[in-house]
């Protein structure tokens, strides 16, 4: 689980947080605590004013969780440790006391959808299909649920959580309320979010701020409700229909 890499850059009080990992920018457990600590580190940092979460390479932005680690589980102890990864992610964004912009390079997969939806305003190429395919591998998208439901709605969230193999458009999340914006290409989502973080870094930041805590208002019970969640999944994953279809995807991969 040592592969992978989390990054933090700071310049024009913007802090990048990147994330990287060669099976297309899944996410371990490890660096789901990596990646908590830097948006904390970046949180409490004084000369942050926004915080800008993407993803390295020009394919996946993520493909959620890793699903080698997901194999390995063998307790519930465990199972809901993996789980409250994502939680604690979701959580830190929630709370964070600075906006924080998410960059959708690519392909979202399950908790790469729930990042998506955490982070406080979302743009995307038009190369960014999201899924929920948790259900087809014997689990659900319980953890992640209340962030994309919050964004979306009951029935958009429920259409994805449902019907797990089939990839929605871009477009499709932009009509729904995941992005605010879809562009044609990489180069033009960094030339926007350039341009509109720069404009962005000029406004009061206590007024941000208060902005982002109205926007959250009514999540506070989260962090009790994520822990739930996480452990219907950790229950979940122990079945033998998870393990089974855990290891044909493997086999297949």
């Amino acid at each position: 689980m040592s592969e992978g890499r989390i990054t933090s850059t700071f310049q024009n009080h913007i802090t990048t947080i990147e994330f990287y990992h060669p099976a297309q920018n899944s996410l371990p457990g490890q660096l789901l605590n990596e990646l908590v600590f830097h948006i904390h580190q970046a949180g409490t940092d004084d000369q942050t004013i926004l915080i800008i979460l993407k993803s390295e390479g020009e394919r996946s932005f993520c493909a959620g969780a890793s699903f080698t680690e997901l194999a390995s589980i063998q307790d519930f102890e465990t199972g809901k440790k993996f789980f409250l990864g994502f939680a604690n992610v979701i959580n830190a964004i929630r709370k964070c006391p600075k906006m924080v912009i998410s960059r959708i390079h690519g392909k979202a997969v399950g908790g790469g959808v729930g990042l998506a939806a955490a982070c406080d305003y979302c743009m995307a190429t038009k190369y960014a299909s999201v899924r929920l395919s948790e259900l087809a591998v014997g689990i659900g998208p319980f953890v992640i649920g209340p962030a994309v439901e919050r964004k979306i709605g009951l029935s958009a969230f429920s259409q994805m959580a449902i019907n797990a193999t089939e990839w929605q458009t871009a477009d499709w999340g932009k009509q729904k309320g995941l992005f605010t914006e879809v562009f044609e290409d990489i180069k033009q989502l960094d030339a926007y979010i350039e341009y509109f973080t720069a404009e962005l870094v000029k406004k009061n930041p206590e007024a941000i701020l208060q902005l982002k805590q109205v926007f959250w208002e009514g999540t506070d019970h989260w962090d009790e409700l994520l822990e739930r969640r996480a452990e219907i999944s950790g229950r979940l994953i122990l079945t033998d229909f998870a393990k089974d279809a855990i290891k044909a995807f493997l086999n297949t991969g």
